[in-house]
């Protein structure tokens, strides 16, 4: 049972760390839609050449206070639940970019409380020993952004046929709308709803940017 204790809670310390400088290699998700039939693309780039576009809106999209918050952003958390109590049959997620980053590095797809308290274990961990450009680098290289494609050299020859440094103002935005549904949502043939949502999402980056809400990262 020690060996267990031990292993348990040092295993988790040593992977995260190892990943603080090499790319972590596929996840479950990636695994999962190969066996869907889907193919794989990942195309791993330091945060350097990803468009400080892209940093912006997915912050103003995802988690506009990433630089502020230590993994947690638990007014989301607050709001999330009671708006699911509301309209249950619509469910918002109140997960930051670090719990996301958490759950798609070392954690399966599905939804349960074992998942959900290891996520929470996981996110502890990689604020401690990442910090945040390391987060949002290896966010911003393992997300799901359509059939087969992740990451943001991956998504952006995909949709653009540029690389993630050359995205626009509005391709960063409409990469950021798709992020909630990517296998339904497309960037580079935006139904009416990604165009608006994207519209939005341009214009929170903005406020990304006049605020230095991206300056931990940028």
């Amino acid at each position: 049972m020690a060996l267990v204790l031990v292993f348990g809670f040092a295993g988790p310390i040593l992977v995260v760390a190892i990943y603080r400088f090499v790319p972590p290699p596929m996840t479950w998700l990636m695994v999962q839609r190969m066996f869907e039939g889907h193919g794989f693309d990942r195309r791993w780039v330091p945060l350097r050449r990803i468009s400080p576009q892209l940093v912006r809106s997915v912050i103003g999209a995802e988690d506009s206070k990433f630089c502020e918050h230590h993994g947690f952003d638990f007014n989301a958390i607050e709001k999330a639940m009671a708006h699911n109590e509301d309209r249950p049959g619509k469910i918002r997620g109140g997960s930051t970019i670090s719990q996301q980053t958490a759950k798609n590095v070392f954690l399966w797809p599905h939804r349960d409380w074992v998942r959900k308290g290891l996520e929470t274990w996981f996110t502890v961990l990689i604020e401690g020993i990442w910090g945040k450009p390391r987060i949002m680098e290896v966010y911003l290289n393992s997300i799901e952004w359509g059939p087969g494609v992740y990451g943001a050299e991956a998504a952006a020859q995909a949709n653009f046929h540029t690389g993630a440094a050359g995205l626009s103002p509005a391709q960063a935005a409409r990469l950021a709308a798709i992020i909630p549904k990517p296998l339904a949502w497309k960037a580079a043939r935006p139904s009416p709803y990604i165009q608006k949502r994207g519209g939005h999402i341009a214009a929170a980056a903005g406020t990304v940017r006049r605020d230095g809400l991206a300056d931990c990262v940028l």
